[in-house]
Order: structure tokens, then sequence, then C-alpha cells
């Protein structure tokens, strides 16, 4: 083989690295690449190319099973469940699809080219997002917690707009998906978020999807509705859900059932974090707190708060945000938790336009 013959992506295997130059094996890593992460988010309408009856695809569609990857996902008891499949049709599934999908093991190189696909969402106040790394993450949850009047819902809806800017001003050039827990979620503030922005406010609110939730089932049952909708609709990258803990807390109220709600809760989420990873989408959790008795009383009662949700939630989280209020209209948010960034704060301000740097 001469130095400028071509070498196509697909003799990847079956040359010697020496062969190439170096900026011709980087292509060949990032078509590579490419393919894998294709074959991993692609649907499961592809598995019937792969002897998979129609059906039974349709079965896994309907249970909020989407992508190929979400398939190996599921654990064979969950598949189970699922109304009409058999052990033998599990066991097809599962193979099949573990032959499409790539190694499971990557390299800490291949992992970072991965990681490039991670879009970071202004949250409207420059100190925060610096806290922050840039901003708010797709690919993982962001817990966001505080008392009353400290800006939760407020973020919400800032986000709703920034989500949809382009990349080169702090967007993702995304839809949002909102589920409200609270009945707080309010138009109007998408438009004057809009406004401050510069975004046409009709098309603000078309691109945010907003479901109210009634009852901690139907929140659990409306994941099953998102994923299809992020699976047909991949310009989805944020989900809200406002908040996380609300209906949980209806549903379990007593001591005796707390086992069982952690446990629904930790479904949820684990549902969630798929749905972040397969979509490559950013999801926001706002939170309620409560006294900690266990704190010191010297501290202020806001210092004392600690968020609802235990363990499991605190786990779930990748990155954490407890947020306090300040002097005057200032408020704090102080980074708790973060894969990427040290312990924080920054201060914000509640305006007409959502959060801002304070004046």
């Amino acid at each position: 083989m001469s130095d400028t013959e071509e070498v196509s992506p697909s003799q990847n295997s079956s040359l010697p690295v020496l062969w190439m130059d170096e900026e011709k094996q980087q292509l060949i890593t990032a078509f590579t690449l490419l393919q894998d992460v294709g074959a991993a988010f692609a649907s499961v309408d592809e598995l019937q190319a792969h002897n998979i009856n129609v059906q039974d695809i349709l079965k896994l569609k309907a249970s909020g099973i989407v992508t190929i990857l979400g398939v190996t996902q599921t654990p064979r008891r969950n598949l189970l469940k699922i109304k009409g499949l058999s052990e033998a049709k599990v066991e097809k599934l599962k193979e099949t699809c573990s032959k499409l999908l790539p190694p499971a093991f990557l390299s800490a190189t291949e992992i970072a080219e991965r990681r490039q696909n991670v879009v970071y969402i202004t949250t409207g106040s420059k100190s925060v997002d610096v806290m922050l790394g840039s901003g708010i993450a797709t690919q993982s949850i962001t817990e966001v917690f505080g008392e009353y009047r400290t800006g939760k819902t407020q973020l919400c809806h800032t986000l709703c707009v920034s989500a949809q800017l382009p990349e080169d001003q702090g967007g993702a050039s995304g839809k949002v998906a909102y589920i409200d827990t609270e009945g707080t979620f309010r138009p109007d503030r998408i438009r004057a978020v809009a406004d401050r922005f510069g975004v046409d406010s009709a098309m603000a609110l078309d691109n945010v999807m907003c479901a109210r939730a009634w009852s901690s089932e139907q929140q659990i049952e409306l994941l099953v509705d998102l994923a299809c909708r992020f699976a047909d609709d991949r310009t989805f990258k944020l989900l809200i859900v406002d908040s996380i803990m609300n209906l949980f807390r209806q549903d379990y109220s007593g001591r005796g059932e707390l086992s069982e709600r952690q446990q629904r809760l930790n479904q949820f989420l684990g549902r969630l974090q798929k749905l972040a990873e397969e979509f490559n989408i950013a999801v926001v959790l706002t939170n309620q707190v409560q006294a900690d008795p266990g704190a010191a009383a010297m501290f202020a009662a806001s210092a004392n708060a600690k968020a609802v949700g235990g363990h499991i939630l605190a786990h779930a989280s990748a990155t954490r945000i407890f947020l306090r209020k300040g002097r005057g209209d200032e408020r704090i948010a102080k980074l708790q938790d973060s894969p990427d960034m040290p312990e924080g704060e920054a201060t914000y301000a509640l305006k007409s336009g959502g959060w801002e740097d304070p004046s």
C-alpha cells in the first residue's frame, strides 16, 4: 500500500496503525465511535431486520423501551413482566441487542470522545454558570433544592427558554419537556424570559411540552410517553420535573409506607437517568426541603434545611445545588455535589426575565 492510498473506515480493523498518519487514524476513530453510538441509540424498530417480531417491538415501545440500548439496560425480570414476552423471546432480544452494541468496556480516550457530545445550558446567571462549569449539563441529573421563594420554579422557566438558544449563546438548540407536579407552570413567565433573551415568545411556548401530574403513579407513567417522544423527536434537550418529591410525599405519607415510596422513587430516578444518557438530555429536578434536627442550633434555619428524598435521591443526582436567601433581592446558590466542579457558591437575582446576575 502506498502512502497516498485512501483508507476507508470499514478497513480499520485490518490495517496496522503504523501504516496510517495521525490525522487519518483520528478520522477512523471518530467514524467508529459514531457508528457505535448510532447503534446504541438506534430505535428498537431496527430489531425487525434481525428477526424480532413486530408485535414484540410494539410491546417494548408501549413499555417505554424505545432504543436498543434501552433493551440492554432493562433487567430480564422486568422484560418478563411485559405481557406476551416469554423467556425465550427475552433471551433472543438480549442476545440480538448485545450483538448490535459496541463493547461494554471502552478506553478513557473513547469515553472522552463521547463526552464531547455533552451540551451546557445557561441558568441565566453567569456567576452560577461559572460555578457549575458552564451551566446545566446534558446526560445527567441536576437537583435544585431550597426553601420557598429561592427561585426553583423561576429557574425552571428560565431554562425553558435558554435551552432553546443556539449553543454559542449558552443554549442547546432544543425543545423542553416539563412535568409539573405542583401546578406552578406559567406560560406568561416563559413569555417574559423569551423577551429578555430576544426569542419569539410564540415559538418559545411551542417548543415547551408540559404535562400536569396528579399522582406519583402518573408521574412515573409520563416517562413512558416521553421516551417515545424523545425517540421520535431527537431535538428535545431538557426534561424538568418540578417538583420531584411532592406527589411521592402525598401518596406515601405514613412511616410504614416509606420503604415502598423509596422503591418507587428509585424506579423513577432510574428511568430518568436512562433517558438522560440515551437521548443526551439534561434532567433538572426541583426538590423541597425539611428541617434537619441533627444540625447545630447555632446555624440559621435555612442552613439546617436538608433535601427530602433521602440517600436514594442524593445518589441519583450527579449535581446538587442548594438555594437560600441572601440580603435583599439576592439569592445564593451553593454547589454541594458535582462530578466536575468543586464545592462553591454564587449569587443570583430573581427578576422578570428569570435568573440573572445581581445588579
